[in-house]
């Protein structure tokens, strides 16, 4: 099994290592960027806030909710990452800011945190196009995560996955709390 695990994280550390590097990608260098400071959670609060302004009460109990499962997610993926104590990827593009959030890697915050949040927003308003842009925006943070070597991309695939388990999992209960 260690044979195995080594080899799943060596080729982790190999694809992470292609996407930063990649030519092709670098001309999407700044709205990766962007992508990265919007998702440390001014999207999710600009959309709370207007939800919040213009809403009604279903956008202020949807905003109820997502912000009761962000938190949860927030709480259980600081724990994974104290638990695992996965470095970051060396050669980071935000070293310095990475190094003053926290060192660890595993799970994805951002991707935890936005396909939460996008998992919450897509059954809250069930119309395609919300759904397809929400959890496109959810993905392209994540992957940015990648691309500017903040982390490899099995821990944006841990956030995604933990980040839409805990979504999925607190969404009905949540919903019978506060309808």
């Amino acid at each position: 099994i260690s044979a195995w695990f080594d080899s799943i994280l060596h080729w982790d550390r190999r694809l992470g290592h292609s996407i930063g590097n990649s030519e092709k990608l670098r001309r999407f260098g700044r709205m990766f960027l962007t992508a990265t400071y919007l998702g440390d959670g001014y999207l999710w609060a600009a959309l709370a806030i207007g939800l919040l302004a213009f809403g009604g009460s279903v956008g202020r109990k949807y905003v109820l909710i997502g912000f009761s499962i962000t938190a949860v997610n927030i709480l259980v993926f600081r724990t994974i990452k104290s638990l695992t104590s996965r470095d970051r990827p060396p050669f980071s593009v935000m070293k310095l800011r990475s190094k003053m959030v926290e060192g660890y890697s595993f799970p994805s915050g951002h991707a935890t945190t936005s396909f939460g949040m996008a998992w919450v927003v897509s059954n809250c308003y069930p119309y395609t196009a919300v759904q397809v842009t929400v959890y496109l925006v959810a993905a392209t943070i994540a992957f940015s995560r990648v691309y500017l070597r903040e982390h490899y991309p099995l821990d944006v695939l841990g956030g995604a996955i933990l980040g839409s388990a805990i979504a999925a999992s607190l969404f009905p209960l949540l919903v019978g709390l506060v309808f």
